[in-house]
């Protein structure tokens, strides 16, 4: 299975699905290829009638972000778990560097996954490192240490996908090379099969995925799909990414 997932960040009205219509009108008659799923993430707003929308079809919504408490609570503009699920959301990404950087501690993390999973939410887990730990060489240490302050054995892996995305990439078209992305996939894998031992969530990368950045990846098999920003704001060069990674 291949992951394409479309984080609109804050992007989107109403009217904005006749996007989403077009991306699955291509999805339903691409009947050459079944082994990819589509989900997209819009704000809180559209996503009772976005994933209304979309029920039967082959899209499925998910959510950018989620408190870290369950059911309700007195916090003022706070959405958890419980209730995404209830307005309709399949995924819901966490430690989205947007969020770390606005303060989302691995305590808060951890609880955010724990409450999604308790409610069926299935996990898109973000991680990565900055350019300052990059340039000094402390990406592993940064991505290992992320991935254990956060997951446990316990969590349900078939539950969980994880997206590795580069701080100094995101929106900045600076892209790592082939080399480094396979290495550090590999990395992160092997960190996975430490924590879940049999099987191990989904790897994805994110960070300026366009329909010419997916054309260097597309032939490392450790990549199993991709979170994709600004692109998967347009109908067009959502689809030409699906394409061109299959071509």
């Amino acid at each position: 299975m291949r992951y394409f997932i479309g984080n609109w960040k804050m992007f989107g009205v109403p009217k904005s699905i006749n996007i989403l219509k077009k991306i699955n009108s291509f999805y339903s008659k691409d009947i050459k290829r079944s082994n990819y799923r589509i989900i997209i993430t819009p704000p809180y707003t559209l996503i009772g009638n976005y994933s209304n929308y979309f029920k039967k079809k082959k899209i499925l919504i998910g959510s950018q972000n989620c408190y870290h408490k369950d059911l309700f609570s007195s916090n003022t503009g706070a959405i958890s778990p419980f209730m995404l699920k209830k307005s309709g959301a399949t995924y819901t990404l966490i430690g989205h560097s947007d969020n770390r950087g606005e303060g989302d501690t691995d305590t808060l993390l951890k609880d955010k996954v724990k409450f999604s999973l308790r409610n069926n939410l299935k996990i898109v887990f973000c991680i990565g490192e900055s350019k300052k730990q990059k340039k000094n060489k402390q990406t592993q240490t940064v991505l290992k240490k992320q991935l254990f302050k956060v997951l446990e054995k316990k969590f349900n892996s078939n539950n969980i996908i994880v997206a590795y995305e580069p701080i100094w990439s995101i929106g900045t078209g600076e892209l790592p090379t082939t080399e480094e992305l396979n290495k550090t996939i590999k990395f992160i894998k092997k960190i996975l099969k430490g924590i879940f031992r049999k099987k191990i969530p989904p790897v994805l990368y994110g960070g300026s995925v366009d329909g010419n950045s997916v054309k260097l990846y597309r032939d490392i098999k450790e990549i199993d799909g991709f979170l994709i920003g600004g692109a998967s704001k347009s109908s067009k060069k959502f689809i030409d990414i699906i394409r061109n990674y299959y071509r």
